[in-house]
């Protein structure tokens, strides 16, 4: 793709059905718990992007064979029952804060001494409480530089187990990656929870993936948890849903034009909690068909909202797109921690929102729309996959639009523009 994207608006609603690609939070979970688990597992619908590579990559790196076929989003991952099979390795893992999160706690469970790093942004992206928490149950890791950010040493002789604390504040990644290596300690590991939870619903996509796979948790009370020793079962087939941060820019097209768009493949019960970003949309006057097999967004004439987006974080820039169209400012709350994402996305979204001529009050954890005449503009995208998707919506309706960057959505959608090309049926 060249180095921009010019969005040509569409000329009526966008009606039509789409199915994203598998969930990005699923599949590195999934490879996670399948490379501890004992067999092999077959992976169906699986992700095929810069994030997964890497996790791929990586885990090959650490003796644990990995087959990926892109062209039947299927992996076959070789279990390696807890014990990591290589002793030293390099982790290169670009800007995807799950893989590195989730791949520091794994190599703690090793024997031996592996260092994960990442791009000049990776290296901004706190982990500090991950080593923290790791260093409480006595693992030797620590962050290189001193900055509480990668890269990070790990000089691992097992995970011991015991007790240890984590704060939740800043991401839920931490927890997770702690979760889910927790059944390869040599003896139990008894967590509790510091600070308010932010973006929850991951949690259950964690402690979903892990009960696939046979291993569940003991809640001794809502903020400590506790993981007993246990080997993970092989799934012999483990098909992951598609992906619902992805979906919702989608639905925001059919909102924003007052179109009709069906996702296949994801329901209300989906395991992925951005799901309820439909629920926002419903909120600003859409209507929602929810089917056993797919959801419809039906655009309606929008009403700005006040909503807390905690929950939800990875769809707040697209509602800040669907904001513009609205009647009435919109407010998104509680989101503070997306400072720490691919890019500060309060202030990526601030700016590029000023950029379009859109008054815009920005504080330390929300920002509120107030729509106005939009000016065309070239958006900045700050390497950040989820501005150049959810800003290409605004193109939808308003000439002008240009995305910088636009191959930055290999990260976790490498065919968007493709997909969103053939939903508006026409080259955009």
């Amino acid at each position: 793709m060249s180095k921009t994207y010019q969005v040509k608006p569409v000329s009526g609603p966008v009606e039509g059905t789409v199915r994203p690609p598998g969930s990005k939070s699923i599949t590195n979970r999934a490879l996670i718990v399948a490379a501890l688990a004992q067999g092999t597992t077959h992976l169906t619908g699986v992700l095929d992007s810069q994030d997964t590579q890497v996790m791929i990559e990586s885990l090959n790196r650490l003796g644990i064979s990995v087959k990926h076929d892109p062209e039947s989003c299927s992996i076959e991952v070789e279990g390696c029952a807890g014990t990591i099979p290589q002793s030293s390795a390099s982790l290169w893992l670009e800007n995807s804060g799950t893989s590195i999160r989730f791949l520091t706690a794994l190599c703690a469970s090793g024997q031996g001494e592996y260092v994960l790093d990442g791009n000049a942004r990776m290296q901004q992206r706190p982990i500090q409480d991950l080593v923290a928490a790791l260093s409480r149950l006595g693992v030797d890791v620590a962050c290189e530089n001193g900055t509480g950010c990668p890269p990070v040493r790990v000089k691992a002789n097992g995970l011991p187990g015991g007790e240890t604390a984590i704060s939740g504040s800043v991401s839920s990644q931490y927890l997770s990656a702690l979760l889910m290596v927790a059944p390869a300690a040599q003896s139990p590991i008894t967590i509790t929870i510091l600070d308010e939870m932010v973006s929850k619903p991951y949690l259950d996509i964690t402690l979903g993936v892990m009960a696939q796979f046979g291993v569940t948790i003991d809640r001794l009370e809502e903020t400590v948890w506790r993981i007993q020793p246990q080997t993970y079962q092989r799934s012999v087939a483990y098909d992951i849903e598609p992906d619902a941060s992805a979906a919702s820019y989608f639905f925001a097209a059919a909102a924003i034009t007052g179109g009709a768009v069906t996702v296949d493949g994801l329901n209300q019960d989906a395991l992925q909690g951005d799901i309820n970003f439909i629920r926002v949309l419903e909120d600003m006057g859409c209507e929602i068909k929810r089917g056993r097999v797919n959801i419809t967004v039906q655009g309606k004439p929008l009403k700005g909202i006040d909503v807390d987006m905690n929950d939800i974080s990875d769809t707040a820039q697209t509602l800040a797109a669907v904001a513009l169209f609205a009647e009435g400012p919109t407010c998104i709350r509680n989101v503070g921690h997306i400072r720490h994402k691919e890019t500060d996305r309060l202030a990526a979204i601030a700016t590029e929102l000023k950029r379009m001529g859109i008054q815009v009050e920005e504080t330390e954890d929300s920002v509120t729309i107030y729509p106005g005449k939009i000016q065309p503009a070239t958006i900045e995208t700050y390497d950040d996959h989820r501005m150049a998707m959810s800003f290409a919506l605004v193109g939808l309706k308003v000439p002008g639009i240009v995305i910088a960057d636009p191959d930055c959505t290999v990260k976790t959608y490498p065919h968007f523009f493709d997909d969103l090309e053939r939903l508006c049926g026409q080259p955009l």
